[in-house]
């Protein structure tokens, strides 16, 4: 018999196996790279869009065979017409979030959320719903991991448990949307996207394509609606939210949520705001009652600062607007291995090669043969240039066994030659060193040269390291 459509073959079979197959010739098998979302239609050991390997997987996508509606479905409109009325923010009532978020919520913005599990994302969302409800603001939490009644024991723990938070518990992602038009919520938080599944959408939740379809719906109801939707997802292994890497590109904020879940520090980042700033830090301290706002970290972080112990130095940094003094340490010890150790929690490890060299070099310090450990407290990361000088003094004072005066802080950006370079927003550092009550700064010469008068803070200008070197133990 012949396999033609008049065949026997065709003509017997029956309309349920005929329709899946209509349904598997509309599938196009693609590959995605889960780490920048490259698509390509057949598997590569190297991604041609980031240069990773092994990161490629199937992705089966539905190709629409009519055209599909736009998810905006707006008018073609000229720009110099297009009217903007004044920014009109929600505030959500935490500070430390508002902070972050760049003054507070954007009607129509949509807000990804990443942390590691545990480390307090949930607890977050509900706080910020709780405060927002206070305001008289109508909100909605959809949890697609806890029940009902688990969300209520959190509540009650939030002491949050009487306000009328309108609480869901499902992962389809067209009845969370029906769910929306018939109460419009004020703000809306989906916990977590990796639980959701959307219709037409064959492939399981939390997949690439399943994260990307449905991201894509809750974006263009915040758009459409101009509610702002909170978005709390996943993170992987390295760190990164799970996912395709497109995902991060869709929303109009990105926040990671970090911490040591064996410690009550927790730190709120922004990677990606389309509305503010990304410098912005927000500041937490885990209690049994939820998480408490942070309004002087300066002095969380130096509250446990040994004194007159080598390697240990206090520098300020900058967490956006906001001065921060962080405490640096390190430890220098004799190497059993034929290759010493660099272990760094907090800071660039390329930047401490690039310091430990310029200390050999230009200082004369012998560090060869020698394990160094460096540490940030608290658990904060930084990475600005400021905090070289610092990093170079703990590193030195370790190695020579000699302490620091506890009175002291230090900041400058240290160049290959051995030079102290300027740095920024010199008086807000200084300010917040002399509110906590430092004596002594280490600073560059150029800055020392332009910033203000302080009454209780000694400025001590340098040039090179090897002038501070001379200074710090003399």
């Amino acid at each position: 018999m012949g396999s033609g459509p008049g065949s026997i073959a065709t003509v017997g079979m029956i309309p349920q196996a005929y329709t899946f197959l209509q349904d598997v010739s509309e599938l196009h098998l693609m590959y995605t790279c889960e780490n920048c979302g490259y698509r390509a239609p057949k598997w590569l050991g190297k991604c041609p869009g980031c240069e990773s390997f092994q990161t490629f997987v199937e992705d089966a996508e539905k190709v629409e065979t009519s055209s599909s509606n736009s998810p905006f479905n707006m008018p073609l409109q000229v720009l110099s017409e297009v009217t903007i009325d004044s920014e009109n923010r929600l505030t959500c009532g935490i500070s430390e979030l508002d902070r972050v978020l760049g003054g507070g919520l954007v009607p129509g913005s949509t807000i990804l959320v990443g942390g590691d599990p545990g480390i307090g994302k949930s607890t977050l969302m509900l706080q910020t719903l709780a405060q927002l409800q206070k305001q008289g603001f109508k909100t909605l939490y959809v949890s697609g991991e806890e029940s009902v009644r688990q969300i209520k024991m959190r509540s009650v723990r939030l002491k949050s448990d009487m306000l009328p938070i309108l609480v869901l518990t499902e992962t389809y992602q067209k009845r969370i949307r029906s769910i929306v038009d018939e109460h419009r919520p004020d703000v809306v938080v989906i916990d977590s996207i990796q639980t959701m599944y959307a219709e037409g959408n064959n492939s399981a939740p939390g997949s690439l394509s399943q994260v990307r379809d449905v991201a894509s719906r809750f974006v263009s109801l915040s758009k459409q609606t101009g509610t702002p939707v909170f978005l709390v997802g996943h993170v992987t292994k390295e760190g990164a939210i799970a996912g395709p890497r497109v995902l991060e590109h869709m929303v109009d904020t990105v926040l990671y949520f970090e911490g040591d879940r064996g410690h009550a520090l927790r730190i709120l980042r922004a990677v990606k705001n389309r509305f503010g700033s990304t410098n912005e830090i927000g500041v937490f301290e885990m209690k049994d009652s939820g998480l408490a706002e942070v309004s002087n970290p300066s002095q969380l972080f130096l509250a446990e600062r040994p004194l007159n112990v080598p390697g240990s130095v206090v520098v300020p940094c900058m967490g956006g607007t906001r001065p921060i003094l962080l405490e640096l340490q390190a430890l220098v010890t004799p190497s059993p291995l034929g290759v010493p150790r660099r272990v760094t929690i907090g800071v660039d490890t390329a930047r401490v090669s690039l310091l430990v060299a310029v200390l050999e070099r230009k200082a004369g310090m012998q560090l060869t043969g020698q394990d160094l450990f460096l540490n940030v407290a608290g658990g904060v990361k930084a990475d600005e240039p400021a905090l070289d000088l610092g990093l170079a003094g703990a590193i030195a004072s370790s190695c020579l066994e000699r302490p620091i005066s506890p009175d002291t802080v230090m900041l400058g950006e240290i160049g290959l030659s051995g030079e102290i370079r300027a740095v920024s927003q010199m008086d807000l550092r200084l300010r917040e060193a002399e509110k906590m009550g430092f004596r002594r700064c280490f600073l560059p010469a150029s800055n020392g040269s332009r910033a203000g008068k302080t009454k209780g803070l000694k400025l001590i200008g340098v040039d090179t390291l090897s002038e501070a070197l001379k200074y710090w133990f003399e």
